[in-house]
């Protein structure tokens, strides 16, 4: 007997979810600092901080990373401060260029295998780390990891959405979740040659303009990334939940708040967004129309049966903070 999602309670999960939480930590901090106004040439609140830099632009990315994860899988963090680092210059429409890490941990033993997921990850990525900060003398294990890159002049970000744009979702779906973690693993153990040519797709994309805006997916999960992406472009939009991307396997539930090694929300213009799925279906990666944006400022889903509901209105408050007008008011 097939079970009707409760598409309501689905929204509030999202909404409720510890990734999503996370990200809503952002919205003091950009107001505090006085970032939230885009005055600037490249808005703050992207994947990467993006410097203009002759004709195209310098690209710097930072990650850090709980103490419970570097605790509970210390060479899967390692190996994600390059591969999460990648994605955010990638989704950006950016190739890497080298990283940078700043490590603690209670002994040289139990920084081993955390250097270890690093070292095996820049390999298969070809990035270089050139140096960064060690104290294996710390009291508890931590974790930050940069890194630097480099975008043309046709730069993806968050802000360019627009209303009448498809959302499309790129994931890849060959791989497994590290359970008991949300964290669904496509890269470890996959061909170094097979990782560098995925993570090109975006900035081929970017070149080629085929694409309005991108956003990596992280661990606010795919509708929580459609938020921080329709927030950042002032626009709402509508999701179908049964479009999403989704391994055989994977419960929705589970998989609404996942944090894939591989995934994109991209922006895309109806009249492209063939030639974008196409794109990444020739390199087994699965891509597909989840949603389409509107003018309106309200962020919904829709189940199978039809039924939809609110996950956001930023009318009535942000989420990241950066969707607000120079006068530091959400709009």
């Amino acid at each position: 007997m097939t079970v009707a999602l409760d598409i309501p309670a689905l929204a509030r999960q999202i909404r409720d979810a510890r990734g999503l939480a996370h990200k809503r930590d952002i919205d003091a901090v950009i107001a505090r600092l006085g970032l939230g106004s885009r005055r600037s040439t490249v808005p703050v609140g992207d994947d990467c901080a993006a410097i203009p830099d002759g004709d195209g632009h310098l690209l710097f990315a930072i990650e850090g990373f709980l103490d419970s994860f570097v605790a509970a899988d210390p060479y899967f963090a390692g190996y994600c401060g390059i591969m999460v680092n990648l994605s955010d210059v990638a989704a950006m429409g950016g190739r890497p260029l080298a990283v940078v890490d700043a490590l603690w941990s209670r002994d040289p033993a139990s920084a081993d295998p955390i250097l270890a997921g690093l070292s095996d990850a820049a390999a298969l990525y070809g990035v270089p780390v050139v140096g960064g900060h060690t104290n294996t003398r710390a009291e508890t294990g931590n974790l930050a990891v940069a890194v630097l890159g480099r975008a043309g002049p046709r730069l993806l970000t968050s802000f360019d959405a627009a209303p009448g744009d498809d959302l499309v979702a790129a994931i890849d779906l060959r791989g497994r979740f590290r359970d008991p973690h949300p964290y669904w693993d496509a890269s470890t153990g996959a061909p170094g040659e097979r990782l560098r040519g995925d993570l090109a797709l975006l900035p081929g994309l970017a070149e080629d303009g085929l694409v309005r805006a991108a956003k990596d997916i992280s661990m606010a999960g795919v509708v929580g990334t459609a938020l921080m992406l329709l927030e950042c472009s002032k626009v709402g939009g509508l999701i179908d939940l049964d479009a999403i991307p989704r391994p055989d396997h994977a419960p929705l539930a589970r998989w609404l708040t996942a944090f894939p090694s591989f995934g994109y929300l991209l922006s895309v213009r109806p009249d492209r967004t063939a030639a974008v799925c196409a794109r990444f279906s020739e390199r087994g990666i699965a891509a597909s129309r989840i949603g389409s944006l509107d003018a309106g400022r309200v962020a919904r889903v829709r189940g199978g049966a039809g039924v939809e509901a609110v996950v956001w209105d930023f009318a009535a408050g942000p989420l990241i903070g950066c969707g607000r007008d120079d006068a530091g008011t959400s709009a």
